[in-house]
């Protein structure tokens, strides 16, 4: 009773799905509308981030730090929900590393505390660019006096290590939080606001790491005006989409199957649950998991259903792919949304318990409850998985290549 009780609940807050007797093209318009709304947000959002963060710089206090934590929270809200147009569509993927690159080295950007943050395998992992005005780089001396986007956009993921994330949401986020250092325990990073006040300084260098998370906010605000861009008339998102609708169905439901599967059920769950790992959580110094995995299901949802609710309030609706799959097959249509519905439920239950005290990074560890949790989550996105290969092979979508993942399909090479 309580399961169908949530599940109708979940129908009212995210809206059933409208039936619309539409062309592909009308989908695929539909589609990119929504995309280009979810970038919108996320720009909007983060320019509020900036505002926070001026605000932070200005006036260094607990109650400044705090508003830029939540600021940064609600920017990671509609982004979430873009990342289901990842992985299909190549002017996305390309894009992506720039604002959602993890997990990192911490030791690149600020001093790390002794014995975290190490990485043997990655020669920067202690370059500590807030503390260095010069860095050596590849053998050859870079001028770091002036922390700019330019320099920052220098180092993100330099000589091909993609631990080397210099620039986006998770190093914004550790300079926010700093370091967790509580593991398995509850507890998210400890950053002082002091770390940003001259006149009273900890950690060092409080110029510097201010100079670096503004320069890094206004970086983010510059990478998605772009990816705006690349969602409007003429953008190159929008144009490979909907110039060729074959084309299009095939990236839409690879962004789905591969963030449900390979991505969201297998690097981003499973591989934690596996190793017991929080340096495997999303997002691990705010410990804002729990919220990046439900919206990570909720961006599924959306683009299956073509529904987007703004962070306005405003709602973009329309044409979807489950109006093309129904139109074959009216049960798998409806058996893909209530997967996707149960997916929403086990999701909304890890976010209903890290919000009520225990943190994501707590399931993580062994023997807890709380993995429980996780694993039917996982279940639920490999379910709803299958049910997007069978639409897949109906609409005759060829060309989908689902991404996989080893922590799901040969967990025994994790240890390896």
């Amino acid at each position: 009773m309580i399961r169908t009780t949530l599940l109708a609940t979940t129908a009212v807050l995210f809206g059933t799905a409208m039936s619309y007797a539409a062309t592909p093209a009308d989908i695929l318009k539909n589609y990119a509308d929504i995309a280009q709304a979810g970038y919108e947000d996320s720009l909007i959002l983060a320019q509020e981030l900036n505002k926070a963060v001026d605000a932070l710089i200005a006036e260094p206090s607990d109650a400044t730090l705090t508003a830029a934590k939540d600021a940064w929270l609600a920017a990671r809200v509609p982004y979430q929900q873009t990342e289901a147009y990842r992985f299909g569509n190549p002017s996305v993927d390309e894009w992506e590393g720039k604002v959602n690159a993890w997990p990192l080295d911490e030791g690149l950007i600020d001093y790390v505390a002794d014995g975290f943050g190490s990485n043997d395998e990655n020669p920067y992992s202690a370059a500590n660019v807030i503390a260095n005005t010069e860095l050596t780089i590849g053998g050859k001396t870079i001028d770091a006096s002036e922390i700019s986007p330019a320099l920052l956009e220098s180092l993100h993921e330099v000589e091909g290590i993609e631990a080397n994330v210099a620039t986006g949401y998770h190093a914004i986020e550790f300079l926010l939080w700093g370091q967790d250092l509580f593991g398995t325990d509850h507890g998210a990073g400890q950053r002082p606001a002091t770390d940003f006040d001259t006149a009273n300084c900890t950690g060092d260098n409080c110029d510097r790491r201010a100079a670096y998370l503004k320069a890094a906010t206004d970086l983010l605000i510059s990478d998605l005006k772009d990816a705006v861009g690349n969602w409007s008339e003429g953008g190159q998102g929008r144009t490979d989409v909907t110039t060729d609708a074959s084309r299009g169905i095939v990236m839409a439901f690879t962004g789905l199957g591969s963030l449900s599967y390979g991505e969201q059920a297998g690097e981003r769950m499973k591989l934690g649950l596996l190793l017991n790992d929080p340096e495997e959580e999303h997002d691990c110094f705010s410990d804002n998991t729990h919220n990046s995995h439900y919206f990570d299901g909720l961006g599924i949802r959306n683009v299956y259903t073509g529904r987007y609710v703004r962070v306005d309030g405003s709602v973009i609706e329309g044409p979807s792919l489950y109006d093309l799959v129904k139109e074959k097959d009216e049960t798998l249509a409806n058996n893909l949304l209530g997967d996707m519905d149960r997916t929403m439920i086990a999701l909304g239950d890890i976010r209903t318990v890290a919000e009520s005290g225990t943190s994501y990074d707590q399931m993580l560890g062994a023997g807890h409850p709380g993995g429980a949790l996780v694993e039917n989550a996982i279940e639920h996105l490999v379910a709803q998985t299958r049910n997007i290969e069978r639409a897949v092979t109906l609409v005759g979508a060829e060309g989908v290549a689902i991404e996989g993942s080893d922590s799901l399909d040969n967990p025994t090479a994790v240890f390896e």
